[in-house]
């Protein structure tokens, strides 16, 4: 995953690191997600997220297991799949781009304090094995 982003700066005031460190690999993956899909029609796999997953953490300097990087892609892959399905093909190049430049922190999106919303809903609501 690219980008300046960090958690501090996704944290989306959940309470705790662990949570909004999650929550922003999360939403970093349905941005690259999305913008794979719409830019290039390619879906990421499961490996390919775990892997833009362990990139993004390591500029961040985090370490998660395998196990829960692929946890973390699935569940990307669950947020983007509900908005790729939910929208126009004209409204998707749109989102994509916004989550994108919400990746850095210079960029306020309430698009993507929304979807940033669903990343911790989604988290919360499906706690890794």
């Amino acid at each position: 995953m690219t980008d300046n982003a960090s958690p501090a700066t996704l944290d989306p005031g959940t309470g705790t690191p662990e949570v909004g460190i999650r929550a922003a690999a999360i939403y970093a993956l349905v941005a690259h997600r999305l913008e794979a899909f719409y830019d290039h029609a390619h879906w990421i796999t499961q490996a390919q997220g775990a892997a833009l997953c362990n990139d993004w953490l390591m500029r961040s300097k985090q370490r998660l297991s395998l196990s829960e990087r692929r946890h973390l892609s699935d569940l990307s892959d669950q947020v983007a799949t509900q908005i790729r399905n939910g929208l126009s093909r004209e409204a998707g190049l749109y989102t994509a781009h916004e989550l994108m430049e919400s990746l850095d922190p210079r960029h306020v999106s309430e698009l993507g304090a929304s979807i940033m919303e669903e990343c911790v809903r989604v988290l919360k609501a499906t706690p890794a094995e």
